[in-house]
């Protein structure tokens, strides 16, 4: 089995190298959309988010915005939802079409959308989003509104997707807090002519899509309800209702403080006029491939830390090169050679041939007098090849060959474990492949969940193969059993949390939580089709392969293990191990925690970079494990099939403990259901990560104790 795990290994690795030296490029989709004059442009509203929390909420499910009229845009009624893939329903997108109308090429100074009424309730709801920091997304031709930025030399503009809904600041005479809603909104279309014939004819292509704000207030207004000058007002629209004192006393009326804030609802409402203006650009420095680029310009700051993280990794992945050539090299070969040559291996004994004397007699057992011993026989000393080797020094590794491969505790749980982790890695795999290539790339909204989704379950067919050979190896009868582990244990517990964290979301009238037809939808491709697959590989795996042979028998009396010292005592050992790994992705994944929860409004698009990280990580680890498995048998501790796991598997602790350490420093996040989503999704990401890692380190592991107690002679 060695042989192939070596050869599964180099393929593993060179596939990672290829991919980490491909450029992430974008591929601009099937077709290039283009529009002729005065062709309507559909815009569609979708959510808004915050980097202070959790909770999204659909645009129209808002209390404050002008609600759908129904009316016929670009071909679309306003109000209809958009079918979603599975990845934007889990990132909890709700895309539908609205009432804003754009025509190629016409500019709107003004145009009046609607004046919404707003009761208390409504009020206090927009200022809970403005104070949360929320910004909304609209979407153009699949590019989101962006708000612009410049660098700090002002030579370069980029894009963060959104706008912000409104904006706080505090009275100049009470000194309280005051909240303003952005109700006109400034839509600047950037085009340029269609590449090939379809330019020449009068296409016209969208690479840029930028919203700009206002807060105007609802004085100085003409007759259509737009302001008489966008550019130059004096107030802006604050979400205020004065409060109902004669209300308030009979609610309270022994109080002698009234306060300030009116939740109740006595009908006081306030409205809130909604306008826009629309202007198109010609932009001939974008080319339209390239128009996701303003989006990812701010990131090209980091590349320099990017690189860092790089090096960083190569020397600490060098330096475990080091090490575990010595081993093999070194250590591994010299017992080995002593081990085979003339010694045999019985009952965790080395029995050294005994050589001849040059006058014929044979050197004197053990127990017998030795040479130093013997006097009057000057001559008769002894010729000894340079391979010999004392019994004395006969120890660690190689008494182990007899117990070395005994079947662990809990193989039944073991197997399933090393089944979902392979079917782990072959997702992993997928997604940074194709992510490279480009075909993942923001333009396919959702894409990375969708395909990671489907990657995932179609490798169930691995997880089973993998599963049922460990299981078969490991001795175990009962193989349907074992598949039905497979299939459920680990996938169960994803969804099992996964439903109890909606369970949260829903109380919270979020559009993170998933519809039950989601729900539902993913419980199908669970066990209507990931779990057949697994059956099938499983079957494959159990009855159609031979279990893996060990080189070694392995004694009916287990062994007894001796004290070793604390550094090589489970808890320990993994834990100091997992550092290692740890100190390779660090980095990097304080890009990755930024983009996932301090910047959402920003993309990570560097798979380049996290290719190259995640090869030397995937290396550090089979090095890892390799020294550790090794000072575990020096010490002679035969029970490495589960600490090889652990080892694999242990930097996930650390990354754990950084998400704590990520969440206390830069993150601001606000309410308790945020927070438990927060740590509810990075203990399961982590346990993602250190199954995949583990299952790594399970396999070097198994590929290095046969190879090493493949080479010695033991009965």
């Amino acid at each position: 089995m060695h042989g192939d795990f070596r050869v599964g290994f180099t393929a593993f690795i060179a596939l990672f190298n290829a991919i980490s030296f491909a450029q992430a490029f974008y591929i601009p989709g099937w077709s290039t959309k283009s529009y002729t004059e005065d062709e309507a442009i559909p815009l569609f509203v979708n959510k808004v988010y915050s980097d202070n929390t959790q909770l999204q909420y659909a645009y129209y499910d808002l209390p404050f915005v002008c609600p759908p009229t129904g009316k016929k845009h670009a071909g679309f009624a306003s109000g209809h939802s958009i079918s979603l893939n599975l990845g934007e329903v889990l990132r909890g997108d709700r895309i539908m079409t609205s009432d804003y109308d754009l025509a190629m090429g016409q500019d709107q100074e003004c145009h009046y959308l609607c004046s919404h009424e707003t009761d208390r309730k409504g009020v206090k709801r927009a200022r809970q989003l403005i104070e949360g920091g929320y910004v909304a997304e609209w979407i153009v031709d699949n590019l989101p509104g962006a708000t612009s930025f410049v660098t700090v030399d002002r030579k370069q503009k980029y894009y963060a997707a959104g706008y912000k809904m409104g904006y706080k600041d505090f009275s100049p005479v009470t000194g309280k807090p005051r909240y303003f809603i952005n109700n006109h909104l400034t839509v600047v279309l950037r085009w340029r002519k269609a590449p090939g014939n379809v330019g020449e004819h009068g296409g016209k292509v969208i690479v840029g899509f930028e919203v700009y704000t206002k807060s105007i207030g609802t004085t100085d207004r003409n007759s259509t309800g737009c302001p008489r000058d966008v550019d130059d007002f004096d107030n802006g629209m604050e979400l205020y209702i004065a409060p109902n004192n004669t209300n308030l006393a009979s609610k309270y009326p022994f109080s002698s403080y009234l306060p300030e804030e009116d939740d109740s609802d006595d009908g006081s409402t306030v409205t809130i006029p909604y306008s826009y203006s629309v202007y198109f650009r010609e932009d001939d420095r974008i080319e339209w491939a390239n128009r996701w680029d303003m989006y990812f310009r701010n990131q090209e700051e980091s590349t320099g830390i990017h690189w860092l993280a790089i090096l960083n990794s190569l020397v600490i992945a060098g330096l475990l090169t080091a090490v575990v050539v010595m081993i093999l090299n070194r250590t591994v070969p010299g017992d080995t050679k002593g081990h085979g040559k003339d010694g045999i291996a019985e009952e965790g004994k080395i029995l050294l041939k005994r050589k001849k004397t040059r006058n014929g007699a044979k050197s004197p057992r053990v127990g017998e007098k030795g040479l130093l011993e013997q006097t009057g026989d000057a001559d008769h000393d002894t010729d000894f090849s340079s391979d010999d080797e004392s019994i004395e020094d006969t120890t660690g590794w190689k008494l182990l060959h007899g117990d070395v491969f005994r079947a662990p505790r809990y193989g039944g749980l073991l197997a399933p474990l090393i089944g979902s982790g392979m079917q782990l890695v072959f997702m992993a795999i997928g997604l940074l492949t194709l992510s490279c290539l480009g075909i993942l790339n923001p333009s396919f909204r959702g894409g990375f969940v969708s395909v990671g989704m489907g990657l995932f379950v179609f490798a169930g067919v691995f997880s089973g193969y993998f599963s049922g050979r460990v299981y078969k190896t490991f001795g175990g009868l009962n193989w349907r059993k074992n598949t039905l582990m497979t299939a459920l244990l680990f996938p169960g517990l994803l969804f099992v949390t996964i439903f109890i964290l909606n369970l949260f979301v829903w109380a919270q009238a979020s559009s993170t939580a998933l519809p039950f037809g989601t729900l539902l939808g993913l419980a199908a491709l669970w066990l209507l089709i990931q779990l057949p697959l697994v059956y099938v590989g499983s079957w494959y795996g159990y009855h159609r392969s031979q279990p893996w042979e060990h080189p070694t028998k392995t004694n009916v009396i287990a062994r007894q293990i001796p004290k070793h010292p604390w550094y090589t005592k489970s808890i320990y050992s993994v834990l100091l191990a997992g550092l290692i790994p740890f100190a390779v992705i660090f980095i990097e994944l304080l890009f990755i925690f930024r983009s996932l929860w301090q910047d959402k409004s920003g993309y990570y698009y560097v798979f380049g970079f996290l290719s190259v990280v995640s090869a030397v990580l995937i290396i550090t680890v089979i090095e890892v494990t390799i020294v550790a498995t090794y000072i575990q048998l020096c010490a002679e501790n035969y029970h490495w099939w589960w600490q090889s796991i652990f080892i694999g598997g242990g930097s996930a602790f650390w990354v754990f403990l950084y998400c704590v350490w990520y969440y206390l420093v830069k993150l601001n996040i606000q309410g308790f259901v945020s927070s438990l989503l927060f740590f509810s999704y990075s203990l399961l990401a982590c346990t993602v990560y250190g199954l995949l890692t583990g299952t790594v380190g399970f396999l070097t592991a198994y590929a290095f104790v046969r190879r090493i107690y493949g080479a010695i002679k033991a009965d």
